[in-house]
């Protein structure tokens, strides 16, 4: 309960942050908007390693870590982009496409064993999206087309995550997302650098930098506590938190259809999911001698 608690906490101000992203995206760049959004995290950083020392940095994949980094800065600003032209609750809903194109990933390039069931939740799940999306009707916004490319660098990084979660600590990865994502946007920010003129926009990225950071804090927190295949599902709460900020801060609110879609891939993500749980199960009861499903 207590990982729960603080992944629904965790995304709660995730949700916050977006938007906060969004309303910023009316007079400031997104890759300045999301420089700031990293900012908090890589300030935390920067005190764990004054804290521990330069061995939070030691890693087995630094390769593999850096690459994460990029990912990171990369899809939380094409997420910014696009979600400056498409409701906040539609962005989401999108997005939400990413634990599909995990099991994907999970199947090419990890080469892990994937069942008729999953594929099949995997096809549903995109049927989804599609009816969210609806391309060609011209219902979406086209830039819809970089939440997907912003969900894809998400599951490469879940993928990555996989890679090195096994010979680096949890810590070591945060460290090197906040570092590398960071100075990923440090380099065209001067290009693009528009100066807050009001205190409204000062206080805002103030805030979105100090929000993610706690974000960020209480997902790697409650992934410590508790396993991921138990807490994942909640993250799925994040559509009731874009809509309610679409609808009080911007007045806007999904159609039937984008419902509909969102329904079927919610219903497909925790279909997945619940199969992950069992499969998981099943492994731990052959390793110790149970009977397994």
């Amino acid at each position: 309960m207590r990982g729960i608690a603080l992944m629904a906490a965790g995304v709660f101000l995730f949700s916050a942050t977006d938007a906060i992203g969004k309303l910023l995206t009316d007079t400031l760049p997104p890759i300045q908007i999301v420089w700031f959004r990293q900012l908090g995290l890589f300030w935390g950083v920067m005190v764990l390693v004054a804290m521990r020392g330069r061995s939070v940095l030691k890693s087995k994949y630094p390769g593999l870590q850096i690459g994460r980094g990029v990912l990171a800065g990369s899809s939380a600003t094409l997420f910014i982009i696009g979600v400056s032209y498409v409701p906040l609750a539609d962005a989401v809903a999108i997005t939400f496409v990413a634990p599909f194109m995990v099991t994907v990933m999970g199947a090419l390039i990890l080469r892990e064993k994937v069942g008729l069931r999953r594929w099949t939740a995997v096809t549903v799940g995109f049927i989804g999206t599609l009816i969210v999306i609806r391309p060609g009707m011209g219902v979406v916004h086209p830039t819809a087309g970089l939440l997907l490319i912003a969900a894809t660098a998400f599951a490469l990084r879940q993928i990555l995550s996989r890679m090195v979660s096994g010979g680096d600590k949890t810590q070591t990865t945060v460290a090197y997302t906040a570092i590398v994502s960071g100075l990923l946007l440090t380099i065209p920010l001067p290009f693009v650098w528009e100066t807050p003129t009001t205190s409204l926009e000062i206080s805002l990225l103030v805030a979105i930098a100090v929000i993610a950071a706690f974000a960020e804090t209480l997902v790697i927190m409650a992934l410590d506590v508790t396993q991921a295949v138990v807490v994942a599902p909640v993250q799925y709460s994040m559509i009731i938190w874009g809509t309610f900020y679409g609808f009080f801060i911007f007045g806007q609110l999904p159609d039937g259809w984008t419902w509909i879609g969102t329904a079927v891939i919610v219903v497909t993500g925790l279909y997945m999911l619940n199969r992950e749980r069992l499969i998981a199960r099943s492994n731990r009861q052959d390793d110790s001698g149970g009977d397994g499903l």
